[in-house]
């Protein structure tokens, strides 16, 4: 039997504490938010605070990942024959994902005061170069 409350003269009988932090009303309201909502929270930032080229950049390295794994799928259900065919494409796709993303680090808004010295235009000629030579040498490992 739970002992009884005691009240002094003159205030009002106080309740336990630990029978109202257990209870399901008061957990919902001051509890962990659940994935969904977390999952909402980031995404309606996302939306809100990124700039329309980081976005765009973002796209296009989620059609590199899904390239990429439909190059990888492909080679597990029919096979790998030309290796050496396998191997390019997908190199090209990992080594254009890698290009991509310090593409968006380094013209990200956000990491202006990380790379004061590199313009946007110089972030962008790097990432042309880097393409040119990753493909280049994916074309010549085909064969």
């Amino acid at each position: 039997m739970p002992p009884k409350a005691r009240t002094v003269p003159g205030t009002p009988a106080t309740t336990s504490t630990a029978s109202t932090a257990s209870s399901p009303a008061v957990s919902k309201k001051h509890g962990n938010p659940n994935a969904q909502n977390i999952a909402q929270g980031i995404w309606s930032k996302y939306v809100s605070k990124t700039p329309q080229r980081v976005k765009l950049l973002d796209s296009f390295m989620l059609f590199l990942v899904v390239v990429g794994a439909l190059q990888f799928l492909y080679c597990l259900i029919v096979g790998n024959f030309p290796f050496n065919a396998f191997l390019a494409g997908f190199s090209a796709t990992v080594g254009q994902f890698v290009l991509t993303a310090s593409l968006r680090i380094q013209t990200n808004p956000e990491n202006k005061s990380e790379f004061e010295s590199i313009s946007h235009e110089r972030a962008f000629a790097d990432f042309v170069f880097g393409s040119l030579i990753l493909h280049f040498f994916c074309i010549n490992f085909i064969n």
